[in-house]
């Protein structure tokens, strides 16, 4: 079983520091959350203190943010930067047309917002989380709601053929509550064929701050496996 964890670590750290090969000197860049763009903010603090490079940080969490400063790395913010140069994040499904299924750290609305506002988005990632459909292995679509309508929210995924879930905290009772003050409702789907449809009309629905579907916005992964890391790219 540790070979085996050990192994993952492995193949996050190989991605991530493939992916923190694109960041140069004077840009400014989001940085993600979770296990495996821990990494990334990790190494990205290194080259700063190694070759001196300038940089500036938009952390997506508190998690990225202590990280960020554990690391030395000068952070910003989008006020300050409308518009930065690119984005490394993690992500829980990667299918065959770079899109994705975030948001299980529960960071997603504010991953999906930097993504947005940087010209490239590289995603970091071992082995396990390339599937050839999203929702394989029943995964769940984390869905981000404003607290007032959890109830409401999961009635309307309900009636469009969801089966959704108030995720709990593993430490405390109660419900997980993100950076931003809301609750996360994860919702099952299936396996999802037309994950683009399924994003527009998760974002009509009342209280829904934000979906961990992320459609067509990948340019750049990079999957650690066993063999070295593979690095798949947007189709022109």
């Amino acid at each position: 079983m540790k070979a085996k964890q050990d192994l993952i670590e492995k193949e996050k750290r190989s991605a991530a520091l493939e992916a923190v090969k694109h960041v140069k000197d004077g840009f400014i860049v989001g940085l993600g959350s979770g296990s495996t763009a821990a990494y990334a903010i990790e190494e990205l603090g290194n080259r700063i203190k190694r070759e001196k490079l300038c940089v500036l940080g938009v952390p997506t969490s508190y998690q990225a943010f202590l990280l960020a400063v554990k690391h030395r790395i000068p952070l910003t913010t989008l006020e300050e930067h409308l518009k930065l140069d690119l984005t490394i994040d993690g992500a829980d499904q990667i299918d065959d047309e770079l899109n994705l299924i975030k948001g299980m750290g529960g960071a997603l609305a504010r991953e999906k917002i930097v993504a947005s506002t940087s010209k490239k988005l590289i995603i970091v990632a071992d082995e396990s989380k390339k599937v050839k459909t999203l929702g394989e292995n029943n995964h769940p679509v984390p869905i981000e709601v404003l607290p007032f309508a959890t109830s409401l929210a999961m009635h309307k995924i309900r009636e469009i053929g969801g089966k959704s879930v108030l995720r709990e905290g593993k430490d405390k009772v109660g419900p997980v509550v993100t950076d931003n003050g809301n609750v996360i409702i994860d919702a099952h789907f299936g396996l999802l064929r037309k994950p683009e449809e399924l994003e527009n009309r998760l974002r009509t629905l009342p209280g829904v701050v934000e979906t961990g579907l992320f459609v067509k916005m990948t340019d750049v992964a990079y999957v650690g496996r066993r063999s070295g890391v593979e690095k798949l790219a947007k189709r022109d």
